[in-house]
Protein backbone atom coordinates (compact mmCIF):
# COMPACT_ATOMS: atom_id res chain seq x y z
CA UNK A 1 0.00 0.00 0.00
CA UNK A 2 0.64 3.88 -0.18
CA UNK A 3 0.64 6.48 1.57
CA UNK A 4 1.50 10.60 1.82
CA UNK A 5 3.31 11.81 4.73
CA UNK A 6 4.32 16.14 4.37
CA UNK A 7 4.12 15.54 0.55
CA UNK A 8 6.07 12.47 0.36
CA UNK A 9 4.82 8.98 -0.71
CA UNK A 10 6.02 6.35 0.98
CA UNK A 11 5.61 2.52 -0.07
CA UNK A 12 4.56 0.34 2.64
CA UNK A 13 4.98 -3.30 2.43
CA UNK A 14 3.69 -5.80 6.18
CA UNK A 15 5.60 -8.85 6.29
CA UNK A 16 6.07 -11.59 8.64
CA UNK A 17 9.27 -9.66 10.61
CA UNK A 18 9.93 -8.09 14.15
CA UNK A 19 11.03 -4.76 13.06
CA UNK A 20 10.38 -1.72 11.00
CA UNK A 21 12.78 -1.15 8.18
CA UNK A 22 12.89 2.12 6.22
CA UNK A 23 14.88 2.68 2.87
CA UNK A 24 15.40 5.27 0.49
CA UNK A 25 16.09 4.18 -2.57
CA UNK A 26 18.26 5.03 -5.70
CA UNK A 27 17.39 6.58 -8.33
CA UNK A 28 14.89 8.99 -7.76
CA UNK A 29 14.60 8.53 -3.58
CA UNK A 30 11.78 6.80 -3.62
CA UNK A 31 10.76 5.58 0.31
CA UNK A 32 9.96 2.18 1.26
CA UNK A 33 8.74 0.43 4.57
CA UNK A 34 8.56 -2.98 5.53
CA UNK A 35 6.47 -3.44 8.79
CA UNK A 36 5.69 -6.01 11.02
CA UNK A 37 1.84 -7.44 10.04
CA UNK A 38 0.57 -6.68 13.64
CA UNK A 39 1.36 -3.17 13.01
CA UNK A 40 -1.14 -0.37 12.48
CA UNK A 41 -0.87 1.98 9.26
CA UNK A 42 -1.11 4.78 12.46
CA UNK A 43 1.62 3.41 14.22
CA UNK A 44 3.75 3.29 10.96
CA UNK A 45 2.67 6.56 9.65
CA UNK A 46 4.10 7.98 12.65
CA UNK A 47 7.22 6.24 12.54
CA UNK A 48 8.03 7.73 9.53
CA UNK A 49 7.54 10.74 10.50
CA UNK A 50 10.18 10.57 12.78
CA UNK A 51 12.65 10.28 10.36
CA UNK A 52 11.00 12.98 7.84
CA UNK A 53 14.61 14.59 8.33
CA UNK A 54 16.76 11.96 7.11
CA UNK A 55 14.68 11.05 4.58
CA UNK A 56 14.75 14.56 3.13
CA UNK A 57 18.50 14.74 3.68
CA UNK A 58 18.59 11.14 1.56
CA UNK A 59 16.35 12.62 -1.23
CA UNK A 60 18.49 15.56 -1.52
CA UNK A 61 21.95 13.52 -1.59
CA UNK A 62 20.03 11.83 -4.74
CA UNK A 63 19.02 15.60 -6.57
CA UNK A 64 22.84 15.89 -6.10
CA UNK A 65 24.60 12.94 -7.48
CA UNK A 66 27.21 12.98 -10.07
CA UNK A 67 26.40 14.36 -13.19
CA UNK A 68 28.32 14.85 -16.49
CA UNK A 69 29.54 18.42 -16.53
CA UNK A 70 27.51 20.60 -19.33
CA UNK A 71 28.63 19.74 -22.92
CA UNK A 72 29.39 22.86 -24.84
CA UNK A 73 29.25 20.73 -27.74
CA UNK A 74 32.63 21.19 -29.68
CA UNK A 75 35.30 18.59 -30.54
CA UNK A 76 37.04 16.20 -28.51
CA UNK A 77 33.96 15.39 -26.21
CA UNK A 78 32.38 12.68 -25.43
CA UNK A 79 28.86 11.49 -26.22
CA UNK A 80 27.18 8.13 -25.34
CA UNK A 81 25.30 6.30 -27.54
CA UNK A 82 23.27 2.88 -25.90
CA UNK A 83 26.38 2.23 -23.68
CA UNK A 84 29.27 3.12 -26.31
CA UNK A 85 31.36 5.83 -26.13
CA UNK A 86 32.45 8.01 -28.76
CA UNK A 87 34.29 11.16 -29.15
CA UNK A 88 32.52 14.46 -30.54
CA UNK A 89 34.53 15.85 -34.24
CA UNK A 90 32.45 18.67 -35.19
CA UNK A 91 32.15 19.77 -38.47
CA UNK A 92 30.77 23.33 -40.13
CA UNK A 93 28.21 23.49 -42.91
CA UNK A 94 25.41 25.33 -44.35
CA UNK A 95 23.56 22.44 -45.54
CA UNK A 96 21.54 21.75 -42.42
CA UNK A 97 22.68 20.26 -39.28
CA UNK A 98 23.37 16.40 -38.95
CA UNK A 99 25.38 13.76 -36.50
CA UNK A 100 26.60 10.70 -37.68
CA UNK A 101 28.14 7.78 -36.09
CA UNK A 102 31.58 6.75 -37.77
CA UNK A 103 33.96 4.19 -35.92
CA UNK A 104 34.32 5.79 -32.21
CA UNK A 105 33.61 9.17 -33.53
CA UNK A 106 30.74 10.75 -33.33
CA UNK A 107 30.59 13.47 -36.29
CA UNK A 108 28.14 16.62 -35.61
CA UNK A 109 27.75 18.82 -38.34
CA UNK A 110 26.33 22.58 -37.88
CA UNK A 111 26.63 25.81 -38.48
CA UNK A 112 29.99 27.15 -37.43
CA UNK A 113 27.99 30.20 -35.50
CA UNK A 114 25.73 27.92 -33.87
CA UNK A 115 25.77 28.06 -29.99
CA UNK A 116 25.81 25.42 -28.10
CA UNK A 117 22.54 25.94 -26.82
CA UNK A 118 21.13 25.19 -30.48
CA UNK A 119 23.53 22.38 -30.81
CA UNK A 120 22.40 20.90 -27.58
CA UNK A 121 19.08 21.33 -28.84
CA UNK A 122 19.78 19.06 -32.11
CA UNK A 123 21.66 16.35 -30.92
CA UNK A 124 18.84 15.85 -27.97
CA UNK A 125 16.09 15.32 -30.91
CA UNK A 126 18.77 13.23 -32.60
CA UNK A 127 18.75 11.41 -29.29
CA UNK A 128 14.48 11.31 -29.14
CA UNK A 129 14.74 10.21 -32.61
CA UNK A 130 17.24 7.32 -31.76
CA UNK A 131 14.89 6.21 -28.65
CA UNK A 132 11.79 6.24 -30.57
CA UNK A 133 12.81 4.03 -32.21
CA UNK A 134 14.29 1.05 -29.83
CA UNK A 135 11.17 1.74 -27.89
CA UNK A 136 9.10 1.14 -30.67
CA UNK A 137 10.62 -2.32 -30.98
CA UNK A 138 11.16 -3.39 -27.34
CA UNK A 139 7.85 -2.10 -25.81
CA UNK A 140 5.86 -4.19 -28.16
CA UNK A 141 7.91 -7.14 -27.18
CA UNK A 142 7.57 -6.99 -23.52
CA UNK A 143 3.72 -6.07 -23.73
CA UNK A 144 3.49 -9.18 -25.59
CA UNK A 145 5.60 -11.51 -22.93
CA UNK A 146 3.64 -10.22 -20.11
CA UNK A 147 0.29 -9.56 -21.45
CA UNK A 148 0.58 -5.80 -20.03
CA UNK A 149 -0.17 -3.61 -22.75
CA UNK A 150 -0.04 0.56 -22.34
CA UNK A 151 -2.21 3.03 -24.00
CA UNK A 152 0.77 5.51 -25.08
CA UNK A 153 4.01 6.97 -24.27
CA UNK A 154 6.48 9.64 -24.90
CA UNK A 155 9.81 10.35 -24.03
CA UNK A 156 10.65 13.22 -21.75
CA UNK A 157 14.13 14.47 -20.39
CA UNK A 158 13.92 13.99 -16.07
CA UNK A 159 16.00 14.82 -13.50
CA UNK A 160 15.52 11.32 -10.68
CA UNK A 161 13.08 8.89 -12.60
CA UNK A 162 14.03 6.20 -15.53
CA UNK A 163 10.54 5.89 -16.09
CA UNK A 164 7.04 6.56 -14.53
CA UNK A 165 3.45 5.79 -15.61
CA UNK A 166 -0.06 6.85 -14.62
CA UNK A 167 -1.95 3.67 -14.20
CA UNK A 168 -5.43 5.20 -14.72
CA UNK A 169 -4.31 6.50 -18.47
CA UNK A 170 -1.95 3.65 -18.99
CA UNK A 171 0.63 6.06 -20.34
CA UNK A 172 4.28 5.46 -19.90
CA UNK A 173 7.21 8.17 -19.88
CA UNK A 174 10.57 6.86 -20.55
CA UNK A 175 13.31 9.49 -19.59
CA UNK A 176 15.48 10.20 -22.89
CA UNK A 177 18.81 9.72 -20.93
CA UNK A 178 18.06 5.92 -21.33
CA UNK A 179 19.37 6.58 -25.51
CA UNK A 180 22.98 6.64 -23.71
CA UNK A 181 22.69 3.85 -21.69
CA UNK A 182 22.51 0.27 -22.48
CA UNK A 183 19.45 -1.28 -24.29
CA UNK A 184 19.21 -3.67 -21.46
CA UNK A 185 18.53 -0.78 -18.89
CA UNK A 186 15.72 0.26 -21.29
CA UNK A 187 14.06 -3.38 -21.70
CA UNK A 188 14.31 -3.00 -17.39
CA UNK A 189 12.82 0.16 -17.37
CA UNK A 190 9.89 -0.74 -19.78
CA UNK A 191 9.09 -4.09 -18.03
CA UNK A 192 9.39 -2.14 -14.73
CA UNK A 193 6.76 0.36 -15.94
CA UNK A 194 4.34 -2.11 -17.48
CA UNK A 195 4.26 -4.05 -14.35
CA UNK A 196 2.96 -0.97 -12.74
CA UNK A 197 0.21 -1.09 -14.74
CA UNK A 198 -0.69 -4.43 -12.98
CA UNK A 199 0.41 -3.64 -9.32
CA UNK A 200 0.97 -0.04 -8.76
CA UNK A 201 3.81 -0.15 -5.65
CA UNK A 202 6.89 -2.44 -5.27
CA UNK A 203 4.92 -5.03 -3.14
CA UNK A 204 5.45 -8.78 -3.74
CA UNK A 205 3.11 -9.32 -6.18
CA UNK A 206 5.20 -6.44 -8.27
CA UNK A 207 8.34 -8.48 -7.02
CA UNK A 208 7.11 -11.18 -8.90
CA UNK A 209 6.00 -10.37 -12.09
CA UNK A 210 9.43 -8.56 -12.01
CA UNK A 211 11.30 -12.31 -11.53
CA UNK A 212 9.02 -14.32 -13.98
CA UNK A 213 9.64 -12.29 -16.48
CA UNK A 214 13.14 -10.56 -15.74
CA UNK A 215 15.54 -12.90 -13.04
CA UNK A 216 18.13 -10.45 -13.67
CA UNK A 217 16.44 -7.36 -12.77
CA UNK A 218 18.31 -6.24 -10.13
CA UNK A 219 21.82 -6.66 -11.85
CA UNK A 220 20.45 -4.46 -14.39
CA UNK A 221 18.97 -1.97 -12.14
CA UNK A 222 21.67 -1.58 -9.94
CA UNK A 223 24.07 -0.95 -13.18
CA UNK A 224 21.67 1.63 -14.23
CA UNK A 225 21.71 3.41 -11.17
CA UNK A 226 24.92 3.41 -10.85
CA UNK A 227 25.43 4.93 -14.28
CA UNK A 228 26.24 8.93 -14.13
CA UNK A 229 23.43 11.03 -14.94
CA UNK A 230 23.80 13.69 -17.47
CA UNK A 231 23.97 17.50 -16.81
CA UNK A 232 20.43 18.75 -16.65
CA UNK A 233 19.16 21.52 -18.58
CA UNK A 234 15.78 22.73 -17.00
CA UNK A 235 14.41 23.44 -20.52
CA UNK A 236 14.50 19.99 -22.22
CA UNK A 237 11.01 18.91 -23.10
CA UNK A 238 9.11 16.23 -23.96
CA UNK A 239 7.86 14.42 -27.23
Amino acid sequence: MQIEISGIEIDVQKKNIKNLHLAVVPPDGKVRVSAPTHLSDESIAMFVRTKLSWIKKQQEKFKKQSRQCKREYVSGETLYVFGQQYFLRVEYSYKGNSLVLEGNEAILTVRKESTSKQREAFVNEWYRSLLKDKIEIYLPKWEKITGLYCNSWQTKYMTTRWGTCNTNTRKIWLNLQLAKKPIECLEYVILHELAHLKVRNHSKDFIAIMDKYMPYWRETQKMLNDLILDYYSEEQGSN
